[in-house]
């Protein structure tokens, strides 16, 4: 079955493990997901299911999502996601739950980060500033020297694309990687996970398997199953 979710971001916390370890973990409120739309090879092209989470007001939403979802006997949802399958084993209207990632040691899970607004070259880029001893102009925080890095060998009108300068920080879609699952509480549809997730509480994230192990959590993972 398609094993990826819809959820929230509720927050951090610690779990004790059974000797006594002390993990720090990040919760997540998973689905539970309805299948919205389902698309196949003859139809669409390609293979690929459509999920849809969080019941909306009928009233802030738009008549083709009504519409839309209703056809999968669904109320409208406030999030749809779409996930490429190479084999279609869901059918219209089924509800995808936690229990997906039962044997799933490790998962991926895609935010917003937070928006930290106009930043200058220490916080946005972890520049180390200027010098703070005695005769140094006041402008330790500066980037310092961006002239040489200009088109044309330093004498263009303007800066090479990609410099590093100050600007709008934060407030991008950011991927976790290979974040290990601790816990699953089928009851309440929680995931805790190992570590930080992009975003504030109560973000909307999305968690699927991990496509992309190091060696190290590879055999963890072939140890698990």
């Amino acid at each position: 079955m398609a094993s990826a979710l819809l959820g929230r971001k509720l927050g951090m916390t610690r779990y004790f493990t059974e000797e006594g370890v002390n993990i720090p973990v990040t919760v997540i409120q998973a689905g539970p997901c309805v299948v919205t739309q389902v698309k196949t090879e003859e139809t669409d092209g390609y293979s690929a299911i459509q999920i849809g989470y969080e019941d909306i007001n009928a009233r802030r939403s738009t008549m083709p999502v009504i519409g839309h979802d209703h056809k999968a006997g669904a109320s409208p949802k406030r999030f749809h996601r779409e996930l490429r399958t190479e084999e279609v084993d869901v059918e219209l209207g089924d509800t995808i739950t936690v229990e997906c990632f039962e044997d799933v040691p490790f998962v991926d899970i895609c935010g917003r980060s937070k928006g930290k607004g106009f930043q200058g070259g220490m916080k946005r880029h972890n520049f180390a500033g200027l010098e703070a001893s005695h005769g140094v102009k006041r402008r330790h925080r500066s980037v310092g020297s961006i002239g040489g890095h200009s088109a044309n060998l330093g004498t263009g009108p303007k800066l090479k694309k990609g410099k590093r300068m100050p600007g709008h920080m934060g407030d991008e879609n950011v991927t976790a990687r290979s974040l290990e699952i601790i816990a699953i509480d089928t009851d309440r549809d929680l995931i805790l996970v190992k570590g930080t997730v992009p975003g504030p509480n109560n973000a909307s994230v999305f968690v699927r398997p991990s496509v992309r192990l190091n060696r190290v959590k590879t055999t963890a993972a072939r140890k698990k199953k």
